[in-house]
């Protein structure tokens, strides 16, 4: 049974309480408040390895892509692994600091196991369902991750048991007010890049997946989407390292670019016919781009190999506790072989917040999370 008006009142106020105490920034060893106001009330974050805050350390199997040994998270407060694809925070926990949370929310299935700890979480700060090796299909790297659409599905039980706690009418304000942040597709091309058959089906397979989530979010209450577009595969160490001159895949550019292409038309469509529907759509491809381009502007001094790693370009093998490690974590573009740098997510969501205009549309987060 829910609670009567007046005790979701309480519940409310408790929850607003309890997420004003969590809201706090580390500096040091100095815990401070955070300087940033709230921007919403929640995060839910749905996508693959570029997101994931731990997921994956709780899905069985050895063929589960996991970040929970070190050297992942050397930079991260108490230079502990936490399943995050970095050596500290990733774009997820830059944007939610932006958005005044104290980093991306927790991993769904960290809070799955018993009811209150996920409720208190999805109705103080938001949940996160990313997944490394995740795609929008089902059939990318099946049973080694959770799908796009099973995310979905996991969100959907979340919502269930706020309303169990707190009533339909509340769950719908908090939801239509918060933050939804989507990245995923590059695990689907990747795989499609392996084995190419025809890309026109691909991209209709893929458009028609996303268009699902993003809708079946929407029909449960979702109206703010701040969508991550797919970046430039074909540069990151591991592609790179399998070309003789260690320069990037045009091939799988061009394949990551006409995805981009028709998700941005997707947008456009879906809030053309879903009433309050808003979005941004961040363009990590030319964001990626302009840093290559000109990677001094960025403090980069190293745009091609990852900090951590082994061989060639550090892409020989994952990020292991005995890999060699670059000296400045801040000026390499890539931490391991495939995924950004703390100081690279930092960068992106600086760009996606409120950064030039040239790398969102139509709006920038900051605009996006003021909407009402």
């Amino acid at each position: 049974m829910g609670y009567d008006l007046p005790m979701k009142h309480v519940f409310i106020a408790i929850v607003a309480i309890t997420s004003i105490r969590r809201h706090l920034v580390v500096a040091g060893d100095v815990v401070q408040p955070s300087k940033v106001l709230k921007q919403v009330p929640a995060m839910y974050v749905f996508g693959d390895s570029t997101l994931d805050v731990g997921n994956n350390n709780y899905l069985a199997g050895l063929d589960v892509p996991r970040a929970n040994t070190p050297l992942y998270g050397v930079d991260y407060p108490g230079s502990k692994p936490t399943g995050r694809f970095s050596n500290g925070y990733h774009v997820a926990d830059f944007i939610a600091k932006k958005l005044g949370l104290k980093e991306s929310p927790p991993a769904y299935l960290s809070l799955a196991p018993g009811t209150t700890p996920l409720v208190v979480s999805a109705l103080a700060e938001g949940v996160s369902y990313a997944s490394a090796g995740a795609g929008i299909l089902d059939s990318t790297h099946a049973g080694t991750n959770i799908p796009l659409s099973k995310q979905v599905m996991y969100f959907e039980s979340t919502k269930a048991k706020m309303q169990a706690k707190v009533g339909s009418t509340a769950v719908r304000i908090l939801l239509s007010r918060s933050f939804f942040l989507i990245s995923v597709g590059s695990n689907d091309l990747f795989v499609f890049a392996a084995a190419p058959t025809d890309v026109v089906a691909l991209y209709s397979s893929l458009i028609s997946g996303y268009s699902a989530a993003i809708t079946s979010l929407y029909n449960m209450g979702a109206r703010k989407f701040g969508i991550i577009n797919v970046g430039l595969l074909g540069c990151v160490p591991a592609v790179r390292a399998l070309n003789s001159t260690a320069a990037c895949n045009d091939g799988l550019n061009l394949l990551a670019a006409g995805f981009d292409d028709a998700l941005k038309s997707l947008l456009a469509s879906l809030a053309a016919r879903l009433p309050g529907l808003v979005y941004s759509l961040a363009d990590s491809y030319s964001l990626s781009q302009v840093t290559f381009a000109n990677p001094q502007a960025s403090g980069y001094v190293n745009i091609d190999s990852a900090c951590c790693g082994s061989g060639r370009l550090g892409a020989d093998s994952d990020c292991l506790p005995n890999s060699v490690l670059c000296g400045d974590h801040d000026q390499f573009v890539f931490w391991d072989r495939v995924h950004p740098s703390q100081r690279a997510g930092e960068l992106s969501a600086a760009a996606f917040y409120d950064g030039p205009a040239e790398f969102t549309a139509p709006i920038n987060f900051r605009q996006l999370a003021r909407k009402i």
